[in-house]
């Protein structure tokens, strides 16, 4: 098959998920739409190699993960504090929810970009524990310490987060009690 075509697929599969992950990680539609590109530009360049592994999509991340990493490094910048309280959106009030989405990935902006990496390729891309430690190339336990602290530090920004959905599954990686 002609790489190209592999790559146009690729891109036509998995743009939309690289989007959102790259979206809770640098907090801005402009931004995101910005790292997906180029993410998606170095993945291009090296498409032969990429779809030759056996997990092109984690390499992908990899990459998206790295460039992220870069630029929050660069142009670190103070997240202005937002109020949050704790009220859950009413069932069916769209706007409530939006405001929800908006309180939770202003407080993902407040993680340590290590934890808020580990959250996003967890809650955003269903990565187990083993997977998220191959992609950032860390130890499982480490995967989980960053985890559970940074969702300590989510809890403590939102407390409504504190309490799990009624829909609440576990996720494929993690044991249940």
């Amino acid at each position: 098959m002609d790489p190209g075509t592999d790559f146009d697929s690729f891109v036509a599969t998995r743009s939309r998920a690289l989007f959102r992950g790259a979206l809770v990680l640098t907090g801005s539609r402009e931004a995101a739409e910005d790292l997906v590109q180029e993410t998606l530009e170095r993945a291009c360049g090296r498409w032969r190699a990429i779809a030759a592994m056996d997990a092109p999509d984690a390499y992908v991340r990899r990459i998206m993960v790295n460039l992220a990493n870069n630029r929050w490094k660069r142009f670190r910048r103070v997240v202005p504090q937002h109020d949050a309280g704790d009220d859950r959106p009413a069932p069916g009030d769209d706007y409530g929810r939006v405001d929800s989405r908006d309180q939770l990935v202003r407080a993902l902006q407040r993680l340590p970009i290590g934890m808020r990496t580990v959250v996003v390729l967890r809650y955003f891309h269903d990565l187990s524990d083993a997977e998220i430690a191959e992609d950032l190339r860390i130890s499982p336990s480490a995967v989980r310490s960053q985890l559970t602290r940074g969702l300590e530090k989510l809890r403590a920004q939102i407390p409504a987060l504190s309490e799990p959905p009624s829909s609440a599954r576990p996720r494929k990686g993690t044991q249940t009690r």
